[in-house]
């Protein structure tokens, strides 16, 4: 494994122990996200050896390099799904910008 895989490998660990440690589901959805970001990265520079940066890079790339792999079928979804609620967390107001455990935003995982 290549050390910039690795790393952030590491830090896709790091967001996800952020997201277990949190009680307020906002910061747990941004972090969840951002676990997934950085494994998607890790993924993508393990694989081309090139590092994407932006989310609509990490996002398209990511999609290439899955589509149609039945061990990695799910992924796509998930770091979409991990980026609704980012979105959510950040950006939405009133009644729709709070994330609770069963939210609208989680049912389809």
């Amino acid at each position: 494994m290549k050390l910039e895989t690795e790393r952030y490998l590491a830090k896709a660990d790091e967001c996800l122990a952020n997201a277990a440690r949190t009680t307020i589901t906002n910061d747990a959805g941004r972090s969840a996200y951002l676990a997934a970001f950085h494994a998607a990265q890790a993924l993508i520079f393990e694989s081309t050896g090139k590092i994407a940066k932006t989310h609509h890079g990490v996002h398209s790339e990511f999609s290439r390099l899955t589509m149609g792999k039945l061990e990695l079928d799910g992924l796509y979804v998930f770091l979409s799904n991990a980026y609704n609620l980012n979105a959510v967390a950040d950006y939405e107001t009133g009644p729709d910008s709070i994330i609770l455990p069963s939210c609208r935003h989680c049912r389809s995982w």
